[in-house]
């Protein structure tokens, strides 16, 4: 695949017409190991961090887990007693014991999202995991791509293959994944979050596997699936996110609602990669300059005023202008525990084609005390070097 594919495939949404099992058997026969006798398919890294933590502790910790994770749950507004998984699957030989039997166990729809107890009732019947693979899987394969790679090109040509694919892909999907680490932080803890740490990444681990030939597997298990847990017996793979919205930057954006979302409900909400409340929508629908004002988070309100326009901010928020010249009108705005607001207010010298001229707000940095001294900065220069033969 070319790097644009991959570049496409780290950020794609809704389940693969492929089952991931034959891929994930595959790379582990390419590791050398024996396939997992269970490939259990969740619907989000949350709900795999869950069975994970669930599948490699004690009684003890798992009977805590479970019910701690339920309640918590419920306080974020999953369905009564839901563990995230739906479109949940088990697939291998038959488990046996407590109602699970291989193949024959098939999650789709809310069937697992409305019965979080059918969930811990199928982990149970998988029994012991196996220690992880994840080296023998994932790392190991890399270490070897990575230095016949080397071998071949030398550090000149090594650095030059990287730039062109992971290093191009690397930026916006470590954002990806941090960004999913700290929702899980956020939900279940920081137990949780270091589970994250044993998967393998599936799609976006778009950044190395879009450097190397081979590791068919592991290429396999990207195009159809998330984040993995790789065991001796059993294998717990996590869907992609049904919905992702990002800016230009690449960074999680959207105002109307879940900027990352999954089948089961987990999600993260973000303005420009800032996290944002889950009502955030609801919040910026209502926007006043007085709800703006009213905001105690500074990052909050500085995402509530660019949302609502930083120049209908001025006017409608009773801005004073501080000074006047040839240039334009500097006006500024004083915020609470924030620096003040300071934009230049500045006319197109060249007329629209209906014969009017365009009025333009430049935000400028708090320290411009005028409106020329603003514009030159806009333009990367001193306010004396600021001398333009036309303004546009």
């Amino acid at each position: 695949m070319t790097t644009l594919t991959w570049e496409r495939l780290a950020v794609a949404t809704g389940q693969s017409d492929d089952d991931p099992e034959a891929a994930v058997r595959q790379a582990y026969r390419e590791a050398g190991l024996a396939e997992p006798e269970h490939v259990i398919v969740l619907a989000s890294p949350l709900a795999g961090a869950v069975a994970a933590s669930w599948l490699t502790g004690d009684d003890e910790h798992r009977g805590s887990l479970e019910a701690d994770y339920l309640q918590r749950l419920e306080r974020a507004g999953f369905a009564p007693g839901g563990l995230p998984g739906s479109g949940a699957g088990v697939a291998g030989p038959a488990a046996g014991g407590d109602g699970v039997s291989g193949r024959g166990l098939e999650f789709e729809g809310e069937g697992v999202a409305s019965d979080g107890a059918l969930v811990f009732r199928m982990l149970r019947g998988l029994g012991e995991p196996g220690r992880s693979v994840r080296e023998a899987v994932r790392t190991a394969p890399w270490e070897r791509a990575r230095s016949a790679a080397y071998a071949e090109l030398g550090p000149t040509g090594w650095a030059a293959l990287w730039e062109e694919t992971g290093g191009r892909l690397w930026p916006q999907v470590n954002r990806l994944v941090t960004d999913i680490r700290r929702g899980i932080d956020e939900f279940g803890g920081e137990e949780l979050r270091q589970m994250t740490l044993d998967a393998v990444l599936g799609q976006h681990d778009a950044p190395w596997l879009s450097a190397f030939d081979g590791l068919d597997g592991l290429k396999r298990v990207a195009e159809r699936a998330g984040w993995w847990w790789p065991y001796e017996r059993v294998a717990i793979v996590t869907r992609r996110p049904i919905e992702v919205h990002l800016d230009d930057l690449g960074r999680l954006h959207r105002a109307d609602g879940p900027a990352l979302a999954f089948a089961d409900g987990f999600a993260l909400h973000a303005w420009h990669g800032m996290p944002v409340p889950a009502d955030f929508e609801a919040t910026m629908a209502g926007l006043t300059p007085e709800r703006i004002r009213a905001e105690e988070n500074a990052e909050l309100r500085r995402a509530m005023m660019e949302h609502f326009g930083l120049d209908r901010y001025l006017v409608e928020s009773g801005a004073k202008p501080v000074h006047t010249d040839e240039t334009g009108v500097l006006w500024r705005v004083e915020l609470a525990d924030d620096e003040p607001l300071a934009m230049v207010e500045v006319v197109n010298s060249t007329p629209e084609p209906d014969g009017t001229s365009r009025t333009y707000f430049l935000r400028v940095p708090p320290w411009v005390e005028r409106a020329r001294e603003g514009v030159a900065w806009t333009f990367g220069v001193q306010e004396e070097e600021y001398q333009p033969e036309r303004e546009t």
